[in-house]
This record gives structure tokens, C-alpha cells and sequence, in this order.
């Protein structure tokens, strides 16, 4: 039985990312009301799937797509789009393998095209 993706959410992402999401800016984005924003941009929900920490988790791939819709749904539930759609599993296993190389760069890259 696997533990809840609130557990793995603590066990796996808040030692980077804090128990309250909030990171540690800049080196440690924060996950709150941003990743709302951020999924919404083409290739936003690709990105966080392959971010180092997200990609290389110890835990199946349907348990990434549960802590990820976490995250998203506990610290994003004011930023998410009307049209939100949980993360599946089968997202995860296409995007999971192509690990960034720089995710700082690559969100950076998102935003500015948000911005435009």
C-alpha cells in the first residue's frame, strides 16, 4: 500500500521545498500559488514532471502524478485555471525520463513567455 501523496509530499519534497511549500527562494523555488500559474503556460506541466527532484523521486510514476496534483491542489487552489486537469499517470511516464538539465533556466524561459 503506498502512503498518502500528502506523506510523500513531506517524506520526498519538503526538505527542499518546506512542509508549507514555500521553498527557499531563488535557489529553491517556492511551489505555492506559482505552479498554478505555471501549468497553465505551454510546457508548464511538462516542467514540473522533469525538474531533478520531481523526475528522480523514488516513487512510481502514479505516485508522482498524485504528489504533483498535491502540490497543486493544496498550494495552488487560488492560481489553478477553471480548467484545471489532474496530472495521469501516463503524462508523467512520456515527460519523467527527459530530466532538465538546468530547471532554473528552463522556468525562466516559461515565465517570459507567459509574460508576452
Amino acid at each position: 500500500m503506498s502512503a498518502s501523496p500528502g506523506k510523500l509530499y513531506l517524506l520526498h519534497c519538503s526538505g527542499c521545498h518546506l512542509p508549507d511549500g514555500r521553498g527557499v527562494p531563488p535557489e529553491v523555488p517556492t511551489v505555492r500559488d506559482e505552479l498554478g500559474r505555471l501549468i497553465q503556460i505551454p510546457g508548464g506541466r511538462d516542467y514540473i514532471i522533469r525538474v531533478p527532484g520531481a523526475s528522480q523521486a523514488q516513487v512510481t510514476d502514479k505516485e508522482l502524478a498524485e504528489v504533483l496534483n498535491y502540490m497543486l491542489t493544496e498550494f495552488n487552489r487560488e492560481t489553478l485555471g477553471s480548467d484545471f486537469e489532474p496530472l495521469k499517470e501516463e503524462e508523467v511516464m512520456v515527460s519523467r525520463p527527459n530530466i532538465l538539465a538546468d530547471p532554473i533556466k528552463y522556468r525562466e524561459m516559461l515565465w517570459q513567455s507567459y509574460k508576452q
